[in-house]
């Protein structure tokens, strides 16, 4: 498998896999039980004893299936490629990527324990950081923590976590992760880097090879792709399999197979080569909307203009060596108010006008998204956060699909016309 390009592991994936055989299937096959017959009580006792247990190797014993929500094929047949893809000792999937973010911290974190998050973050996990991990006990910090004298400060000896999003939703500013990394020091005690790669994906970034010790994943978003399904993911080292595992089989948030089947068979296979197309329109829509009158600013790592090109350039890279800046915009509409009234106007024009341009949540997928963060994803952060952390309130987040970049372009044109 590791003399062959990323994108061609993808299509064909493990095939030999433990979790079943299918050597005579081209596509890989989808279970279609809750439930697993066993043959004796003798069994039965095994696959509990075998799962999640430390004394069994989960890459030579061959699975005992009792209940899908402790393990099933497909899923673990999805698990074993995002492992690869990712270049992780393991990956668990879970029903969503919110599911995920609150197993992986729920795995790491304690009563008493503390998180230091960068000062933007996605609006859910923002609200999981301080509605509901305060209620166990657990606080959180929020820092730049490409700020290294702010992240020395902020840590204590009761910090076992510090977390990002690298680029940063939505204003794609990036975390330089080895610097980071340092920061946080050496031995047993230090805290675990987790890491969600959501925008880039495995095939623009690979956070364990710069220094994270989880990454987490919406396997809705670019690795679905199609938008069809709902997803998580946590990959980590295999210390922490049995433990996430644990988690997953208690709280539940487990990932359907059918699910599992989608971005096994779809999303996975098709993911670099929709990355390149869409990272190309990306390009040149950024340089477009950079040079048009109406627009402030223009966020985008594959602009030279990107405050931190060359962080980009270095650390958004595929597997072979390519620049992979992606294929997400934000971008901030000239607002002589201030208030957000010209964004408003625009998103307004393209949900009732734009044919190529959909006005929805989510990213990654075929069809070009386009939403404003200020009042929709990111409404859970308080004013004062958003606005030093970058986000407008004439900020818009657009998401670049399939479609010929010409009529995006086009559709964009009008939208600004209007404002």
């Amino acid at each position: 498998m590791k003399n062959y390009h990323l994108h061609t592991q993808l299509i064909h994936g493990q095939f030999r896999s433990k979790k079943w055989d299918y050597n005579h299937h081209v596509v890989p096959p989808m279970t279609a039980s809750a439930t697993f017959r066993l043959a004796g009580s003798t069994r039965g006792a095994a696959g509990f004893f075998r799962f999640a247990c430390d004394r069994i190797n989960p890459d030579r014993d061959v699975p005992i299936y009792i209940y899908d929500r402790l393990d099933e094929p497909t899923r673990g047949m999805l698990e074993e490629n995002l492992a690869t893809a990712e270049g992780a000792g393991c990956c668990v999937a879970f029903a969503s990527g919110m599911a995920a973010v609150s197993a992986a911290l729920g795995v790491l974190c304690h009563m008493g324990e503390e998180i230091v998050a960068h000062q933007v973050l996605y609006g859910c996990t923002y609200s999981l950081m301080t509605n509901w991990l305060p209620r166990i006990g657990v606080k959180t910090r929020f820092v730049d923590l490409n700020d290294v004298k702010a992240v020395k400060a902020a840590l204590t000896p009761r910090t076992r976590v510090v977390y990002c999003e690298t680029p940063v939703n939505p204003t794609l500013e990036l975390i330089d992760l080895p610097r980071l990394r340092r920061a946080l020091g050496e031995g047993a005690g230090r805290p675990s880097l987790v890491v969600d790669n959501t925008f880039a994906t495995p095939n623009g970034q690979r956070p364990m090879t710069l220094g994270a010790d989880v990454v987490v994943y919406s396997l809705t978003k670019g690795i679905g792709g199609f938008g069809t399904d709902m997803g998580g993911a946590v990959l980590a080292s295999d210390k922490l399999r049995n433990e996430i595992m644990m988690y997953r089989k208690d709280f539940g948030g487990v990932l359907s197979p059918k699910a599992a089947w989608d971005f096994l068979v779809y999303g996975l296979p098709t993911l670099t080569t929709r990355l390149e197309a869409t990272q190309r329109s990306a390009a040149k829509i950024a340089a477009w909307l950079e040079r048009h009158p109406k627009v402030e600013r223009v966020s985008y790592p594959g602009l030279a203009s990107f405050p931190q090109a060359r962080l980009a350039r270095k650390q958004l890279r595929t597997l072979t060596g390519e620049f992979a800046p992606g294929a997400m915009i934000y971008f901030e509409v000239k607002d002589k108010k201030g208030d957000g009234e010209a964004g408003a106007r625009l998103i307004d024009w393209v949900a009732s006008n734009a044919l190529s341009i959909t006005l929805a949540v989510s990213l990654g997928q075929i069809k070009t998204l386009i939403e404003h963060p200020y009042s929709m994803t990111h409404s859970a952060l308080p004013e004062a956060d958003k606005l030093q952390g970058g986000v407008h309130p004439g900020g818009i987040r657009l998401s670049v699909g399939l479609e010929a970049p010409d009529d995006l372009i086009a559709d964009l044109q009008s939208a600004l016309a209007a404002v």
